[in-house]
C-alpha cells in the first residue's frame, strides 16, 4: 500500500529525532531517580529567631481590578513575616486598577501604589523597572534600604512561610526560588491539568535536577527572592534597568545572566507541611484559547529571544541547557506528526487483526522498529515518572488521567510554537519586539478550600504570641465546648488583639474597620435584616461585582452558602473585634437593624 511506504519514510527522521529527544529526557530522569545530597533545611525554632531582612514585593499590573484587592487582603494576611513591604505597579490608563490599588492601600500601610509615567500596557519587565524606580524614591524619603526583591503576580497565593525562607537563605543566595504550583481543579478540566501535571514534574524533577549538575536556574517570575547587591550589578549592565523590558520572559533572562555574572543560587525543593507544599500556588489558563496564548509567550521569550539574545556561546554545561530549552521549537511541531503516526498504526493493526489481511509487503526495517521500540519505552518512563510527580501533589485520581493529557499537551504546545514563530518573524520583518500579550488571570473565591489551614494555636505560636509549652498546657486546660482562642484570652495569655491578628492569618481576610469613606450607606441595605441578625454581618460597600462585608467571626461555608441566597455579588469578607462591629451597626444600620445586629 502506498501509504504504508510514505509512512515509514517519515517515520525515519521522526524516530530518530524522538528517540535523541527521550535520550535525553531519560538521561535526566536517570538523575532524578538516583536522587542527590539531603537539603538542609531550617528548623521552625531557626526560622522564628533569625533577624528578618527587609523585603519588598513587587507586583505588576494590567487590568487586574477583578482579583487584585483580594490578592492584596489575603496574602498580607497570611504572610508570617513583619519587615516587608509591597509595591505594586498600575496604569495612568487602567482607572479600575488604580483605584483597586488605593483601595488596598488605604485598608493595609504596607501597600505603595507605584503610577506609571505612561500609559499601557508595555511590558512586564518595564512595569518592573519602573516598580523598582518608585521603590527608590521610597528609599529616599524614608531612608531605609531594601535587601531583597520578591517578584509576584496579581494572581498569587503567597504561602505563610515564603518570606521567612527567602529571608534565611538570602545571605547566601543571590537567588532564591519557591516552588509554584497550579491550584487543583476538577479532573475534567483537562487544559488546568495540563498545567498542575507539567508544574508538578518541572518543579520535582527537571529543576532540582539543573541545579544538581550545575545548570543555571531560571527564574519561576514570582516567588523568586533577588539579593539587592546582585540586582544593582545586573541593573549596571541594562542601563539601570532590572529587567528586559523587551524580552517576554524577562523572569528566565535574568536567571541566566546572574549565573553568568556568577551569582549563587538556589531552588527551594517541594516540601509538604500538614499534606500542603510549601510553594505559590495559582490558577493557570483553563481555555485552550488562554493556555495558547500564553505559551506562545513562553516559547517566544525562552526560546527565541533567548536564541536571539544569548546564541550559543556559553560553557558547554550551559549550552546543553539551552539545548533542553530551546528543542521544544522542534519537538512541539514534530509532536503532532508523531502522535498522528502512533494512531494510525493502532487503527491498522486492528483492521488487520479483524479482517485477517496479511501485512504490507514493505515493512519497517528491523532498525526503524528497534528504534520506535526504544523510543516507546522511554515514552512509557516518562509518563510513568509524571504520574508520580502528579500524584504526590494532587493524588492518584488526579494523576490516572496523565497519559491523555500528555496527548493533549502535544497539540496544545505545538499550536503555541507555530504561534509563537509566526509572531516573533512578524515581529522580525517589521524590526520590532514582539508585543507582550498578559494572561487573564483568576482568584480563588474560598481561600480556606485551598488549602489546609493552620490552626489557631500554630499561628500564636508563629506569631510568637505564646510558646510550644503554652499551647500544649492550654490545650489541655480548656474546658469542652470552649474555642482555644477564647481560652487563652480569658487565661490573659493573649490579648484581644493578638486573637483577632491570628484569626485574620488563619483565615486570610484582612482585620480592622473600614475608613469611613469606604463605607457606603446604600450598601448596608444589600441583605435582609434576617440575614443581619443571623450571622452577625454588616455589607458596606459595592465594587466591582463584589459585596463587602463586615463579620466578627470568621466567615464559615454555611454563611457563605446562605448569604449567596440574597445576592449574586462576589463576597468579601472583613474581620472586625466585637466592639468595633457594635459601633459599625449603631453608626450604619437603622435602629431595628442595629439592635439585630
Amino acid at each position: 500500500m502506498w501509504l504504508d511506504q510514505w509512512v515509514v519514510l517519515l517515520l525515519v527522521p521522526l524516530a530518530i529525532w524522538i528517540l535523541a529527544s527521550g535520550l535525553d529526557d531519560l538521561f535526566i530522569s536517570l538523575a532524578y531517580l538516583k536522587g542527590g545530597k539531603q537539603f538542609q533545611w531550617p528548623s521552625a525554632k531557626q526560622l522564628d529567631h533569625a533577624p528578618e531582612r527587609r523585603i519588598a514585593i513587587l507586583v505588576p499590573l494590567w487590568k487586574e481590578h477583578k482579583v487584585i484587592g483580594q490578592m492584596l487582603d489575603h496574602n498580607l494576611a497570611a504572610i508570617l513575616y513583619q519587615n516587608y513591604d509591597v509595591f505594586v505597579g498600575v496604569y495612568p490608563n487602567d482607572e479600575p486598577t488604580v483605584n483597586a490599588v488605593n483601595d488596598a492601600a488605604g485598608r493595609h500601610t504596607r501597600i505603595h501604589p507605584v503610577v506609571l509615567p505612561h500609559e499601557g500596557p508595555t511590558s512586564k519587565g518595564d512595569c518592573l523597572n519602573w516598580l523598582y524606580r518608585g521603590l527608590e524614591n521610597f528609599e529616599s524619603q524614608k531612608r531605609v534600604r531594601f535587601d531583597v526583591i520578591i517578584t509576584h503576580d496579581a494572581e498569587d497565593l503567597i504561602h505563610p512561610d515564603s518570606l521567612r525562607l527567602i529571608n534565611w537563605y538570602s545571605p547566601a543566595y543571590d537567588m532564591v526560588q519557591v516552588p509554584v504550583l497550579p491550584l487543583k481543579t476538577g479532573i475534567a478540566r483537562f487544559t488546568h491539568g495540563l498545567y498542575c501535571d507539567e508544574f508538578a514534574e518541572y518543579q520535582s524533577k527537571d529543576i532540582p535536577v539543573r541545579k544538581r549538575l550545575g545548570g543555571f536556574l531560571p527564574s519561576n517570575g514570582v516567588g523568586t527572592g533577588f539579593g539587592r547587591t546582585a540586582l544593582e550589578r545586573l541593573a549596571s549592565t541594562r542601563q539601570g534597568r532590572i529587567f528586559d523590558p523587551e524580552c517576554l520572559t524577562e523572569d528566565y533572562q535574568n536567571g541566566y545572566q546572574l549565573h553568568a555574572m556568577g551569582h549563587t543560587q538556589i531552588f527551594l525543593p517541594l516540601r509538604f507541611v500538614n499534606a500542603c507544599p510549601i510553594a505559590t500556588r495559582e490558577f493557570f489558563p483553563q481555555t485552550l484559547r488562554a493556555a495558547i496564548r500564553q505559551r506562545s509567550r513562553w516559547v517566544t521569550g525562552i526560546a527565541l529571544q533567548g536564541w536571539q539574545k544569548n546564541g550559543w556561546n556559553a560553557p558547554w554545561p550551559q549550552t546543553y541547557w539551552f539545548w533542553r530549552d530551546r528543542k521544544g521549537l522542534v519537538g512541539n511541531l514534530l509532536s503532532p506528526l508523531a502522535t498522528l503516526i502512533l494512531f494510525w498504526g493502532l487503527a491498522r493493526f486492528l483492521y488487520l487483526t479483524v479482517s485477517g489481511d496479511s501485512w504490507p509487503d514493505t515493512p519497517m526495517p528491523d532498525w526503524l522498529t528497534n528504534v520506535c521500540m526504544a523510543s516507546l519505552s522511554i515514552s512509557l518512563v516518562q509518563a510513568a515518572i509524571r504520574i508520580r510527580c502528579s500524584a504526590r501533589i494532587y493524588g492518584w485520581a488526579f494523576a490516572a488521567a496523565v497519559p491523555m493529557r500528555m496527548l493533549w499537551g502535544n497539540l496544545v504546545n505545538s499550536a503555541a510554537t507555530v504561534r509563537a514563530l509566526w509572531q516573533f518573524w512578524g515581529a522580525q520583518r517589521q524590526h520590532s519586539t514582539p508585543a507582550w500579550q498578559k494572561t487573564d488571570h483568576v482568584y480563588p473565591g474560598q481561600i480556606a478550600e485551598v488549602d489546609r489551614k493552620p490552626r489557631l494555636g500554630e499561628v500564636l505560636v508563629r506569631m510568637r504570641c505564646i510558646s510550644t509549652s503554652e499551647l500544649e498546657a492550654a490545650l489541655l486546660s480548656c474546658p469542652p465546648g470552649r474555642r482555644i482562642g477564647e481560652h487563652l484570652m480569658l487565661s490573659k495569655k493573649i490579648s484581644e488583639e493578638h486573637l483577632y491578628q491570628a484569626l485574620s492569618t488563619q483565615a486570610g481576610i484582612p482585620l480592622g474597620a473600614p475608613a469611613s469613606h469606604e463605607v457606603h450607606r446604600p450598601a448596608t441595605q444589600v441583605l435582609p435584616a434576617e440575614a443581619v441578625r443571623r450571622w452577625k454581618v454588616i455589607p458596606y460597600r459595592v465594587s466591582e461585582g463584589q459585596l463587602h462585608v463586615l463579620t466578627p467571626e470568621i466567615p464559615s461555608q454555611e454563611l457563605v452558602h446562605d448569604l449567596t441566597a440574597y445576592s449574586d455579588l462576589e463576597f468579601r469578607f472583613r474581620l472586625v473585634r466585637p466592639t468595633e462591629f457594635e459601633s459599625m451597626a449603631k453608626q450604619y444600620l437603622p435602629p431595628g437593624r442595629a439592635a439585630a445586629a
